[in-house]
């Protein structure tokens, strides 16, 4: 499931191609028509993204994206292919520089219209997300050292923290060798408020590389050039491989649905 990183980006890239324009909007699959129907040749506002939810307004209503694990938009210039398959929504306009531009949307867990109060449900509904500015790393701290669910669950409740999925999840504990099984309560102030800017920081070289890197130069197996495949985590996806600090065969198993990683010694209970 694409991780906050890739929303903002995408946000960034639909505000900059279509926002300020009118927008031609279909859904040749037709599980859109009458959200597109109500959208189409209206002028978008605005595009952007809480966690891992996109919103572009329209005036006063919004459309609302959730990808999931399956969703997917494509974008491009001049005209668009011809429409094939499941494809929920396009937009088509005239891009900053003249020309046309086009974006599709296939696969979402969720594409709906939203009223204003609809959009600030959900947005309640949600913690901190560490890409936004100003955004409140105590409010998270208070909903973490709260409970005594697993921080490694904690983590991916979006109620705690939005736009962090797995991949960071993982990474973040390593990097400040927490015990993905340490009840939340037993966060301390002083270790979130070095976990939550590193959090920050990681995310926003997310958006920056287009890309998760969460390893330092002295822990890969290649300091200089270009970050390899292979050297841009320490646990996540590395299931027996050694440990790149002490040695040990990473593990895994599941939790809240989805596969985590850690080191047993570098992380212990």
């Amino acid at each position: 499931m694409p991780e906050g990183h890739t929303l903002y980006r995408l946000a960034r890239e639909q505000q900059l191609l279509f926002a300020g324009r009118p927008v031609h909007v279909a859904s040749p699959q037709g599980r859109f028509d009458a959200g597109a129907a109500l959208l189409d040749g209206r002028v978008l506002d605005e595009v952007f993204s809480y966690g891992k939810h996109l919103f572009a307004r329209f005036g006063a209503d919004s459309v609302h994206v959730h990808l999931g694990l399956y969703g997917t938009f494509t974008t491009g210039a001049g005209a668009p292919p011809p429409a094939k398959g499941a494809l929920r929504m396009r937009w088509v306009a005239d891009g900053p520089d003249g020309g046309g531009v086009w974006t599709d949307l296939r696969g979402p867990t969720a594409c709906e219209v939203l009223t204003v109060p609809d959009v600030e449900r959900i947005l309640g509904r949600l913690g901190p997300d560490p890409l936004r500015p100003r955004s409140d790393g105590a409010l998270a701290h208070r909903r973490i050292s709260g409970s005594r669910t697993p921080v490694g669950a904690l983590l991916m409740d979006q109620s705690v923290l939005a736009g962090v999925g797995n991949v960071y999840r993982a990474e973040l504990l390593f990097r400040h060798r927490v015990s993905p099984f340490r009840p939340g309560r037993d966060i301390d102030a002083d270790l979130w408020g070095r976990m939550w800017p590193d959090l920050v920081t990681l995310m926003r070289s997310g958006v920056r590389m287009g890309r998760i890197v969460t390893t330092r130069p002295e822990d890969r197996s290649r300091r200089g050039g270009a970050v390899r495949r292979e050297d841009a985590h320490y646990v996540y996806r590395r299931t027996g491989l050694p440990c790149r600090c002490c040695g040990t065969e990473i593990r895994t198993q599941v939790m809240v649905g989805r596969n985590l990683y850690w080191c047993p010694v570098c992380q212990a209970v």
